[in-house]
């Protein structure tokens, strides 16, 4: 499969039947933008069509003729779904996936006609999708596994280059772990991301993500073994020491969602707004 990097506003044939359309929304949050996919020629599908950015829309129309058969959605962040709803408008695409939940830098326009379920396929003429529900990123992440290339299209829940963030309440370490457990079972062949290039090392890469996480949680707990009742604010110095300063604002909310895990699995409690260990552990 086609490795090129992301070019914003570049679509690059990534094999036969797949294309990739890569938005002009780069930054620290998204890359080098927000990855659209577009599936096939006859009845085309469109995985993510990202924020609502009138060129990257005219591009999606210009490519697939106005003729769109479905219209899918991996999670309802901003930077990922927004442009679905003017698309659907223009070309009357059924728009599958789930709806989002009542939170803050949600995409509230997103109403699909059919709510997506784990295990349900989408099928055309050319090809098959299996929707595979990965809560943690968000709560409402779907993925999609094409049954013919054996690949992944992961939106958020694996990106290329970096760890994703899972910020409360709507993102779950917990869950996440388990959804990384999840897709590790599948035969993946490679990993089609929200953000950057394929992912053609797809087995290292999920065993490598799990590993990260549950090594910064050991991090966690040794951390608050040596500052005990401590603040997020402080902790995240310390937890954190191996990144710049300038991203601590991210990392604190990567470490709340390992501090909640922790309190779900009564490891950790929290008093005053100041985080500490039980006795036990």
């Amino acid at each position: 499969m086609n490795k090129i990097a992301p070019i914003a506003g570049l679509l690059c044939e990534l094999e036969t039947g797949i294309q990739r359309l890569t938005s002009t929304n780069a930054g620290l949050m998204t890359g080098p933008g927000t990855n659209t996919y577009i599936l096939g020629k006859e009845e085309p599908i469109v995985i993510d069509p990202g924020p609502e950015i009138s060129g990257h829309i005219d591009r999606i129309l210009e490519f697939t003729n106005g003729n769109i058969f479905s219209i899918l959605v991996t999670h309802t962040h901003l930077d990922h779904s927004p442009a679905t709803c003017l698309l659907a408008k223009e070309t009357g695409a059924k728009v599958l996936g789930i709806s989002p939940p009542p939170l803050d830098h949600q995409d509230m326009t997103f109403s699909p006609d059919k709510e997506l379920k784990d295990g349900d396929t989408i099928e055309t003429k050319e090809l098959k999708l299996t929707a595979i529900y990965t809560p943690g990123h968000a709560s409402n992440h779907m993925c999609y596994f094409h049954d013919e290339y054996r690949c992944l299209f992961s939106g958020d829940h694996i990106i290329d280059g970096s760890t994703v963030v899972i910020n409360p309440p709507d993102g779950d370490m917990h869950d996440y772990l388990n959804s990384l457990e999840r897709i590790k079972l599948i035969n993946i062949e490679n990993i089609l991301p929200g953000h950057g290039s394929v992912i053609d090392n797809s087995s290292e890469v999920i065993e490598g993500t799990i590993k990260h996480r549950i090594k910064r949680e050991s991090k966690v707990i040794e951390c608050l073994k040596a500052h005990p009742k401590v603040s997020l604010s402080d902790l995240v110095q310390y937890v954190y020491d191996d990144i710049d300063k300038s991203l601590y604002f991210l990392a604190e909310r990567s470490l709340l969602a390992h501090l909640l895990k922790l309190k779900k699995e009564d490891r950790v409690n929290v008093m005053n707004d100041c985080w500490q260990l039980f006795s036990s552990n």
